[in-house]
């Protein structure tokens, strides 16, 4: 099946109306622990050095058999705590469910980072004083409330991939197609298609990017 590996965007990107909620799915067997996401991620939108937006994690690291790592970061909640426990607000859910902030807004208080199961929140400072600065976390590359492509827009939250009907960076950078990104329906379609195919060998065309960006 071409293009079975990649998310297919319908007309509109990931704003179109019709369009199911946005995730991030990494498949723990075929992560193979190469860092390239998070590379990737840093590299688009210049992080500071200790601010990491997507991390891969191990387990069973050195078990024969029993090791496996998957790709972490924001996965943008249907009912995100990090909004919940905000004293000021800052955070705000698109229609399509990607769960973005305001760092001008942001006061740095770091409860955030202690309601949120996936150590999302990151924070580029930390002194005796206990101040954090404005926390940082993936944007999905969808940027921020600033105006879409404005120069403030980039050096707040990096690229806003999303707007040029794009996927984020580190899932286009994922050698293996293990993190995927893109509306629930069309990411549990390839997950359910990767199942029932497993052990049936390779497809025609099994990296084909013409779905993810429109090409003929």
């Amino acid at each position: 099946m071409s293009g079975q590996n990649q998310v297919p965007f319908t007309a509109g990107g990931f704003n179109a109306v019709s369009h199911s909620r946005i995730k991030f799915y990494c498949d723990d067997e075929r992560c193979i622990d190469c860092h390239g996401c998070d590379v990737a991620c840093k590299e688009a939108h210049h992080l500071p050095v200790g601010v990491s937006r997507r991390r891969v994690i191990t387990f069973n690291e050195g078990i024969v058999g029993k090791e496996k790592s998957i790709s972490i970061a924001c996965m943008h909640c249907a009912d995100a705590p990090c909004a919940k426990v905000c004293p000021v607000d800052c955070f705000y859910i698109r229609a399509d469910g990607i769960v973005l902030h305001n760092k001008n807004t942001c006061i740095g208080c770091g409860y955030c980072l202690y309601a949120c199961p996936f150590g999302a929140p990151q924070f580029p400072t930390s002194d005796v004083f206990g101040s954090r600065g404005s926390m940082d976390k993936c944007t999905f590359c969808a940027g921020g409330p600033e105006e879409t492509f404005s120069e403030e827009e980039y050096k707040l939250y990096g690229q806003n991939r999303i707007a040029e009907g794009k996927v984020p960076a580190c899932a286009a950078m994922c050698s293996t197609k293990a993190l995927l990104a893109g509306g629930s329906d069309e990411v549990s379609n390839i997950i359910r298609h990767r199942a029932v195919t497993k052990g049936m060998g390779t497809a025609e065309t099994p990296y084909i990017w013409s779905k993810a960006y429109g090409d003929k």
